[in-house]
């Protein structure tokens, strides 16, 4: 019974930790931006969080208005909201995937592996709806843009500096340990399959 248990936990293990490092990623941030202005030379911070955006937002959303920007903690409401129950159905998805075999391993570790990748998408997506949706009747006007998602912008007197943050990091080595579990499996289920085929022949032989 404890060599089973042991085997069990050998077969889940780097999936397991790819699990544990994602829901680790709620704790932390995932993108940042840094804004600077003549008044901000220290520059103001905010932190994008999977459930909340944090740090100088509401400064950064103050000072958004006088562009006819939306405020920050107005984007990706339902993100937002479903982040936490998705986190954690991707990274049972991707523990039970450690004891399949053949394509539901893939399809049911493909959530938690794809999973940076949406945020990329979803933080395009919002940072494009931002710049494009500006208020026409606001004080300073500006041409429709995409804000910078990665790197350095300017949006009138100000600069700005956008960046992944550990949240982020944490989920791409999700991704990662799970695709590098993938892998590493894929030569002993091909052995298995091979065992499995020849066997029968062998005994037809006899």
């Amino acid at each position: 019974m404890k060599a089973k248990t042991r085997g069990g936990l050998r077969q889940v293990g780097l999936v397991l930790g790819a699990a544990a490092l994602l829901a680790a990623s709620l704790a932390v941030p995932y993108w940042q931006l840094t804004l600077y202005a003549p008044q901000y030379p220290g520059g103001l911070r905010a932190l994008v969080y999977l459930t909340h955006v944090a740090g100088d937002a509401q400064e950064i959303s103050n000072l958004n208005h006088y562009i006819g920007m939306k405020a920050l903690d107005e984007a990706a409401p339902v993100e937002r909201a479903l982040a936490i129950p998705l986190v954690l159905l991707f990274g049972a998805l991707a523990v039970v995937s450690g004891s399949r075999r053949g394509p539901w391993r893939w399809l049911l570790r493909l959530p938690l592996v794809l999973f940076p990748l949406g945020f990329f998408a979803d933080l395009s997506a919002w940072l494009w709806y931002y710049g494009h949706s500006m208020d026409p009747t606001a004080p300073i006007r500006l041409e429709p843009f995409m804000p910078v998602v990665l790197g350095r912008g300017v949006i009138a007197q100000f600069r700005t500096v956008a960046q992944f943050h550990v949240g982020f990091y944490l989920a791409l080595g999700a991704s990662l340990l799970a695709l590098y579990d993938l892998r590493r499996k894929e030569p002993r289920a091909a052995q298995v399959r091979a065992e499995s085929v020849a066997r029968p022949a062998e005994v037809a032989a006899r």
